[in-house]
């Protein structure tokens, strides 16, 4: 399932090519055919991730709100950017140098160089101009084989087509894909915890704290609920708990005030960072040589995510694995006692 970073890259990547821009809205495989039938010739006027769904505003006072779930996906093509990067606040583009930093005037140095993994990730591509590309996001993001003409024919179940004159978004497979009001926006809103994308500062922290320490839930179970915190999946969860040191069988009442925030800044780190790079890297302290490795093999990027049975990285204990609401928790049994 995309994690929290993904939806915000998607929502960029709608900034950029689809905002302010009239659309031509379709359903072509029909399921939501009412739905893009409302949205069909109106201007787009802004794109916003919250948590893992993603709201897109037309004129008119409607949205489209997606949930991509555990098989949703956004195919990008046309004229478009093979990397969302974010607008600086002058509102020029940046780019991302090797270690993700986004420059003011395009310049990402020596450093920007193209690094594929061997999983077909292909996130550090730099933005440069728009350029004619197949581009497909979801919880990977890949550059694939370029169009030929445009509009290219829609490929499998595409759910809806949004559709400018430079541009095409085919999605497909959400689990949520729904036109609401304002109202309707809001109650999605109000189901939700803090973001830190969207607010860092203390009433945010604050929130995050208290949703936390009022509730006699395991702290692993409790950072995966998206009415506490949003964004977070079970590479995220597992990975922040282990850069804390936190049994992840806690309760959320025995979690100190210390501990809460010390999650919530370090959640704000890496999803900051994995909207930058494109990428959950949660590993730090690398050398150069070690990140462009990381960067290439997710087995090298995260410190206890998918290692069951290996050694810790820290204290070599075999790291462990266990089922917890639903998904696969990994842990360590000595750093996180």
């Amino acid at each position: 399932m995309p994690e929290g970073h993904s939806v915000h890259r998607i929502a960029r990547q709608f900034e950029l090519h689809f905002v302010g821009r009239v659309c031509e809205v379709s359903s072509p495989q029909g399921r939501f055919a009412a739905g893009a039938a409302q949205l069909d010739g109106r201007k787009m006027i802004a794109a916003r991730a919250v948590a893992k769904q993603m709201f897109l505003e037309f004129e008119g006072d409607l949205f489209l709100r997606v949930h991509l779930g555990l098989y949703g996906a956004w195919d990008f093509a046309g004229e478009i950017s093979t990397d969302a990067t974010m607008r600086s606040a002058k509102g020029r583009i940046g780019q991302t140098n090797q270690r993700g930093t986004v420059t003011e005037d395009g310049d990402a140095g020596d450093d920007a160089d193209h690094v594929p993994d061997d999983d077909g990730e292909d996130s550090l591509r730099s933005i440069g101009a728009p350029r004619r590309s197949r581009y497909r996001m979801a919880e990977q993001e890949k550059v694939e084989d370029p169009i030929e003409a445009f509009p290219p024919d829609p490929v499998g179940q595409v759910r809806v087509r949004i559709l400018t004159e430079t541009a095409v978004a085919d999605l497909r497979g959400p689990t949520a894909c729904v036109v609401e009001d304002p109202a309707g926006v809001q109650r999605a809103l109000d189901k939700l915890g803090p973001d830190p994308m969207n607010d860092d500062g203390p009433e945010a922290e604050k929130a995050f704290v208290d949703n936390v320490r009022k509730r006699n839930v395991a702290i692993g179970q409790l950072l995966m609920d998206q009415s506490v915190v949003s964004g977070i999946g079970n590479v995220y969860r597992a990975e922040l708990l282990f850069r804390q040191r936190i049994d992840p069988y806690k309760p959320g009442k025995e979690i100190t005030v210390r501990q809460a925030k010390a999650l919530w800044q370090d959640w704000s780190k890496l999803l900051h960072d994995g909207v930058r790079i494109g990428q959950m890297m949660t590993m730090d302290g690398l050398t150069d040589a070690e990140y462009r490795k990381a960067m290439r093999s997710r087995a090298d990027r995260h410190w206890v995510y998918h290692r069951a049975g290996e050694p810790c990285r820290v204290c070599g204990t075999e790291i462990r694995v266990a089922d917890m609401a639903g998904r696969k928790l990994y842990w360590c049994p000595e750093d996180q006692k």
